[in-house]
């Protein structure tokens, strides 16, 4: 591989903006179909959709793999010339949806609703569509063949992100020890995108367990909505420092991943 090349183009997509000012907005949802015909494809060929669900995290909000997604596409959204498609909001959440207030759709319903959105937003004329995720579970092996579906029918390029996976080194240099479900790190986010939502005096009453080796045991519900990643590590705290780091270390990282994966394709020219 070509590695000078390769980062030519990644520095022509990080941390730059050429389009802002020709663009009304980042969110797909505001641009009229004048704007949109405009833009689309001749301007903006990368389109990035959030996608959560609803579920127990400890002393923050049941939306916050979706308040997640979203932050971090309209984040990255400048940087990779792309636009922020809506929400999906609810998904299959798995063994935490008994907890007060959690919400899980079926998977068929699922497969067959982000499908079409998939589908969709590739007839629209996008080339490239990245699902940032924010909920793991069996919805990541989902999304997953969803997007691939899409791709081999249309012929775009996809990728599936999972920040929380992608970005576990990112716990490590910030907060020196490993995160965890409704953990500090993604306590450390809520408290950078939305701190009302960071109910700090309730952290007693949150149960903490480690997550079990697989094959160790399994319990459904699962006994806590705090799931360390590892024993004794991922505690949440409060310290907004921190906090501030890791969420721009994570947006960097996430979006050199996707502006990587994009020059990647480009220099293989594939379906261009």
């Amino acid at each position: 591989m070509q590695r000078h090349g390769v980062l030519l183009v990644l520095l022509s997509f990080v941390g730059s903006t050429p389009l802002a000012a020709q663009t009304p907005s980042r969110d797909l949802a505001d641009l009229n179909w004048m704007e949109f015909r405009e833009l689309i494809p001749a301007k903006i060929q990368t389109v990035l959709l959030p996608t959560g669900t609803l579920e127990a995290h400890g002393v923050i909000h049941n939306g916050t793999d979706s308040t997640v997604a979203l932050a971090l596409a309209r984040a990255m959204a400048p940087k990779l010339h792309a636009l922020v498609a809506p929400l999906v909001p609810y998904g299959v959440t798995g063994d935490l949806d008994a907890f007060a207030g959690g919400f899980t759709i079926n998977e068929a319903a699922y497969r067959a609703y982000v499908g079409d959105v998939l589908n969709g937003l590739a007839r629209l004329g996008f080339r490239n569509i990245i699902v940032i995720n924010g909920h793991g579970g069996p919805q990541t092996a989902i999304l997953n063949d969803l997007a691939e579906k899409a791709g081999r029918a249309h012929r775009v390029r996809t990728l599936v992100a999972n920040w929380w996976a992608y970005c576990s080194d990112v716990d490590l240099k910030v907060f020196g020890e490993a995160g965890g479900h409704a953990g500090w790190n993604e306590t450390a986010l809520i408290q950078v995108i939305d701190p009302k939502l960071v109910k700090r005096e309730r952290l007693s009453a949150a149960t903490e367990t480690p997550q079990p080796g697989e094959g160790a045991w399994s319990a459904y519900p699962f006994p806590s909505s705090i799931i360390l990643y590892k024993p004794g590590e991922g505690h949440p705290r409060f310290d907004q420092a921190k906090a501030d780091a890791y969420f721009k270390a994570v947006v960097e990282k996430m979006t050199a991943l996707a502006a990587d994966v994009i020059a990647k394709w480009d220099q293989a020219g594939i379906f261009r």
